[in-house]
């Protein structure tokens, strides 16, 4: 069956049917809807275009239709487009190319431009006339709500399951179901027993690296799961033991929405996982599960946690390890722009930061009265007799007028004697 729409312009150019499911398991499961598109090739026939003028684009099969993020075969369609090589785009219906208004219609915009027909498998359109425009607008549209129709109802039930604390997730180690479906705690006495010291030297020690290296010391490792769910024990590192102590689990309670996704500064990237604050979960409810530890003690474990961290230019609560170093996090440097940075262990410095020589670092010596070091160091020709140039620090605003006078002098031997593999730099040293 052709159609008044179909010209001798655009049988001179391809015809692209763009073939596409949601999910892996859709591609897997759902077979008819996968041969009904790739027939689609014999409608593209009946239009009047011959077998070699026909091209199969099928990359984005298993990929969501939500965003063009990793859906390299609609872009690689839309580009074909934009360079006049497609006169049709064949899909078994619109929502396949795109469920974004943001992705749909751009593409209306160059298939208009363009003069490339855009059909389903109830008809032929062009982008270009204003009753195609309309149509196709309608339909992207339609397709769009749909798409958030289909999340509300997939997602009203779950959560309404998980207010009542009976949506079944993954529980950690130490909490298992038993055959009827209620959580209990894992009968073995070792698992209880060493998640219980966790929490212990924690109340004690209150800092998750010296519960690692206690635990590390003793040789006592960590209940852990495997790939397959087994139980197995492995040497405690930081992340495991920031995991059993972060868990509201393991404190009885049942949590939903710990976590949200927030987009990415990388362009066309997929929207990162981020952990929320504790005030802003979504659905808790307490008293769901056996406890190891009460409510109270976690909410102090995760204040003592916050605490802890480095952010002491927002929370202040860190006092510097040495009287020495008062300017550490706001010290930058005014020749390169980079940031000062401390080394505390030993009493040399390591540079990670020269261009000049990959694979080298420099041993610096320092000086407990002046450790500071600009992160953006780089070997330099011997300008003066003495080698000298002077480094700037800037701080931020509102600092005192006294620290903004800071500078830094910078010795170094001439090049030659770098190539050579002798030279030495020495610590920065205030003027």
């Amino acid at each position: 069956m052709k159609s008044e729409l179909v010209t001798p312009s655009h049988l001179a150019r391809k015809a692209v049917v763009y073939i596409r499911q949601s999910t892996p398991h859709q591609v897997v499961s759902n077979q008819e809807s996968l041969r009904l598109q790739y027939a689609l090739r014999q409608r593209a026939r009946e239009l009047g275009w011959r077998e070699a003028a026909i091209d199969v684009i099928d990359a984005d099969l298993g990929l969501s239709g939500a965003s063009i993020a990793q859906r390299n075969g609609f872009k690689e369609l839309g580009g074909r487009v934009g360079l006049s090589e497609v006169g049709l785009i064949l899909s078994i219906d619109v929502t396949r190319l795109a469920r974004n208004c943001t992705d749909w219609y751009p593409l209306l915009d160059i298939c208009g431009l363009r003069g490339c027909l855009i059909a389903d498998r109830d008809g032929v359109y062009d982008p270009g006339t204003p009753n195609g425009r309309l149509l196709l607008g309608l339909k992207g549209s339609i397709s769009e709500l749909e798409l958030h129709t289909i999340r509300s109802r997939l997602t009203a039930g779950l959560l309404a399951k998980a207010e009542r604390g009976e949506l079944a997730v993954m529980l950690p180690i130490g909490l298992m179901r038993d055959p009827s479906g209620v959580v209990v705690k894992d009968p073995d006495m070792a698992v209880q027993g060493r998640l219980g010291l966790v929490f212990q030297l924690f109340l004690q020690l209150r800092s998750v690296a010296k519960v690692m290296r206690a635990l590390n010391e003793r040789d006592l490792e960590l209940p852990r799961r495997d790939r397959y769910g087994d139980l197995c024990w492995t040497r405690a590192t930081l992340a495991a033991v920031a995991a059993i102590l972060k868990n509201p689990a393991y404190a009885g309670a049942f949590v939903y929405g710990r976590t949200r996704f927030q987009p990415t500064k990388r362009e066309g990237a997929l929207p990162q996982k981020a952990p929320r604050p504790m005030e802003e979960w979504r659905i808790v409810v307490k008293h769901r599960y056996p406890a190891y530890i009460d409510w109270p003690i976690y909410e102090k474990i995760r204040a003592v946690i916050r605490d802890n961290r480095a952010e002491y230019m927002r929370i202040k609560t860190r006092a510097p390890r040495n009287r020495e170093l008062l300017l550490h996090g706001i010290a930058w440097c005014a020749r390169c722009g980079h940031k000062m940075y401390v080394r505390y262990k030993g009493r040399r410095r390591v540079c990670m930061q020269s261009p000049a020589y990959p694979g080298r670092s420099a041993n610096l010596p320092t000086h407990p009265r002046r450790p500071y070091r600009c992160s953006g160091w780089r070997r330099i020709p011997n300008r003066t007799s003495a080698g000298r140039t002077r480094c700037l620090v800037a701080l931020p605003p509102g600092a005192a007028a006294d620290e903004q006078c800071v500078t830094l002098q910078c010795r170094t031997r001439a090049r030659a004697q770098a190539v050579h593999g002798g030279a030495r730099r020495t610590a920065v040293q205030p003027s």
